[in-house]
């Protein structure tokens, strides 16, 4: 089946400094980072897309190695990340800043951002203070109505599962995320409590029409799911 947990370096991590691109190397060598970005490949086109328009400004929020950015089309694409292998990875016509992410508003345009994405970003945070901190440089950046689109650990699923990746300091449900969004004035328009797993890690197949069978089947997805995926929007 089909996970995208530990896509992206962590947000931010003081301590880990420039052993973020060391981490991730360990974590995923060569040979996974092809098949991942294959599987995100599918991701964009069979399901992500329906949330972005071809005129829209995309913002990748902690991008990691750019799965995501690389593979939706938009009309201006932002790769936001403080691992440096982020600029390495990126695709032709993406711009990339290498800065934390609650400083991502001091390189970026007041609202000027149709669609934020945060994958797999929030659960290295270092507590609420963190969180807000970041979704109020994301909510800085958006245009009035911008939307945010969030997936990541659902701690209510993955339990203990959660600390088998040391750099997650921040455990959150869906419920728990949707108040720090209302907290930060954004308006929750989606939740799905359940709806990737968890990892990539893991021997069970991820073909093509596999994915695409998992992605269009709610209950494969409630099945299986234990990640969330939150659609919010700026008020």
């Amino acid at each position: 089946m089909i996970g995208v947990t530990e896509k992206r370096a962590p947000a931010e991590h003081p301590g880990l400094g420039t052993s973020i691109d060391r981490l991730y190397a360990n974590r995923f060598p060569d040979a996974e980072r092809v098949q991942k970005a294959r599987l995100w490949r599918i991701l964009c086109s069979s399901f992500f897309v329906r949330y972005v328009s071809n005129t829209d400004v995309v913002l990748d929020v902690g991008a990691g190695y750019c799965d995501f950015i690389n593979h939706i089309g938009a009309a201006k694409r932002i790769a936001v990340d403080i691992n440096p292998d982020t600029a390495h990875r990126a695709a032709p016509g993406v711009e990339v800043h290498q800065i934390e992410l609650a400083q991502l508003h001091t390189v970026i345009a007041p609202s000027s951002v149709d669609l934020a994405f945060a994958s797999n970003v929030f659960e290295h945070l270092h507590g609420p203070e963190g969180l807000l901190a970041v979704l109020e440089s994301i909510r800085t950046v958006l245009k009035p109505g911008g939307r945010l689109l969030i997936l990541q650990p659902n701690v209510r699923h993955v339990g203990a599962a959660f600390w088998d990746f040391f750099d997650h300091t921040l455990p959150l449900t869906e419920k728990g995320m949707a108040e720090a969004l209302e907290v930060a004035r954004f308006r929750v328009r989606e939740v799905r409590s359940r709806f990737l797993p968890y990892t990539t890690k893991s021997a069970i197949p991820q073909w093509s029409w596999l994915v695409r069978t998992y992605l269009s089947a709610r209950p494969l997805q409630w099945a299986f799911g234990k990640q969330m995926l939150l659609l919010s929007e700026k008020r």
